[in-house]
C-alpha cells in the first residue's frame, strides 16, 4: 500500500526532530543496509558535509544515513549526532578495528525567521541530529516538520515534502525535501502551484491551473537578497544502481525544483540533491530503466515541493509568514 512518501521504498526510514524554541529542525533518511548514493549540487550557495565522497571516483560507494537540516552552517552539526547514535547501532564503514557511520548532509539557511537563535555555545543540531535516527518511522509528518520546520518560501511558509511513484518497469521511487526558498512556489498572488500539472489525486489541493498566466504573473517575488535560502533533497530508488547512475537521477530530479520552484537554482540558493539506491531490484534494461526513473525523480520531486509548502502551518512569531492553507483553505 502506497503512502505517498519516500518510505515507499523498502529498507528506507525519515525520523524528524525539531526545537520549537529556535523554530529549527533535523530529518534523518536511515537505510536498513548502506545504500549507494551521489549527490549533484547546482545552487550557488551550498551548505553540505561530505558530498565529495560520493563522486564515482571517490572510494566509499555507500551511506547508512542522509541528513537535512536547518541552522545554516551551525546546522552541520547534526550529522555528528546522528553518526553517534548510528554507531550505538553498530552501523558504519569498517577500516581496521574502527567502524565510521558515513552521513551526509546538506543544511538550510533558516536563522531569520523568529525564532531563538541566542543558543550560546551550544546549537541544537548535534541533539537533534541523534533525535532524528531515534525517531526513524516509515510514516512521518510533512510540512511544518524535521528539517523543514523552520523553512519559508518568498510569500508563504515553506516546509518538508515527500512523495513516491512505480515506474513502469516496477521500480519504486521516492522523494524528500527541505522547501527554503528565495522565490515561490505558487503562481502570482493565488493558490495555485506551479507543480500543478504533476499532481496526483489532489495531494496538494487540486485547484490546477489559474485562468490565465500573464507577464505580470510571471514577476516573481524574492525573499531577499542575502544567501538565506537553500532547497535540499533526496530522491531514493530500489533499483540497483551504480555511484555514477545515482548522480545522473541527482541531476534529473533538479529538473523537479525548476518545475515547482520559480526561481530556481539561483546564486542565492544552494540547492542540492541527493540520490540513494537500496539495489533490491536490478535494472532489466538499464538505459531504458534509468531513463524512466529520471523522468519519475524530476516529477515527482515537484509534488513533493508543492507537497512540503500545502502541508505547512505557520510559525507562531509577530510577522510569520502564513502557511498556504491559512490563505487559501484546504483544497
Amino acid at each position: 500500500m502506497s503512502r505517498n512518501l519516500i518510505t515507499d521504498v523498502a529498507g528506507v526510514r525519515v525520523g524528524h526532530a525539531h526545537d520549537a524554541r529556535v523554530a529549527s529542525g533535523v530529518t534523518a533518511v536511515i537505510f536498513a543496509e548502506p545504500a549507494v548514493a551521489s549527490a549533484a549540487v547546482l545552487g550557488g550557495a551550498p551548505g553540505a558535509r561530505e558530498t565529495a565522497l560520493l563522486e564515482a571516483e571517490m572510494t566509499v560507494e555507500r551511506v547508512d544515513a542522509i541528513v537535512l537540516s536547518g541552522g545554516s552552517a551551525f546546522g552541520l552539526a547534526a550529522a555528528d549526532g546522528a553518526m553517534m547514535a548510528l554507531a550505538a547501532q553498530g552501523r558504519g564503514f569498517a577500516v581496521g578495528t574502527a567502524t565510521i557511520p558515513i552521513v551526509p548532509q546538506a543544511i538550510c539557511f533558516d536563522l531569520t525567521n523568529g525564532g531563538d537563535k541566542a543558543w550560546g555555545d551550544e546549537p541544537p543540531y548535534r541533539r537533534l541530529g541523534a533525535e532524528a535516527v531515534a525517531a526513524a518511522e516509515t510514516v512521518f509528518a510533512l510540512g511544518t516538520a524535521g528539517g523543514g520546520y523552520g523553512a519559508t518560501t518568498a510569500n508563504l511558509k515553506g516546509g518538508l515534502g515527500s512523495a513516491s511513484v512505480v515506474t513502469g518497469s516496477g521500480h519504486t521511487l521516492g522523494t524528500l525535501v527541505v522547501v527554503n526558498a528565495l522565490g515561490s512556489v505558487t503562481v502570482g498572488d493565488g493558490p495555485h502551484f506551479w507543480a500543478a500539472p504533476f499532481e496526483w489525486h489532489g495531494e496538494y489541493g487540486g485547484r490546477g491551473w489559474p485562468a490565465a498566466i500573464s507577464g505580470a504573473t510571471l514577476t516573481t517575488p524574492l525573499k531577499g537578497v542575502r544567501v538565506e535560502n537553500t532547497i535540499i533533497g533526496i530522491v531514493a530508488t530500489d533499483a540497483q544502481l551504480t555511484k555514477g547512475q545515482a548522480k545522473r537521477l541527482a541531476l534529473s530530479a533538479h529538473d523537479g525544483f525548476a518545475r515547482a520552484i520559480r526561481p530556481a537554482h539561483t546564486p542565492l540558493d544552494g540547492d542540492i540533491i541527493f540520490a540513494a539506491a537500496t539495489g533490491a531490484r536490478p535494472l532489466g534494461e538499464p538505459l531504458r530503466e534509468l531513463t524512466e526513473l529520471c523522468i519519475a525523480a524530476a516529477d515527482t520531486m515537484a509534488r513533493a515541493v508543492a507537497r512540503g509548502v500545502y502541508e505547512a502551518t505557520a510559525l507562531p512569531f509577530p510577522g510569520a509568514l502564513p502557511a498556504w492553507r491559512e490563505r487559501f483553505g484546504a483544497g
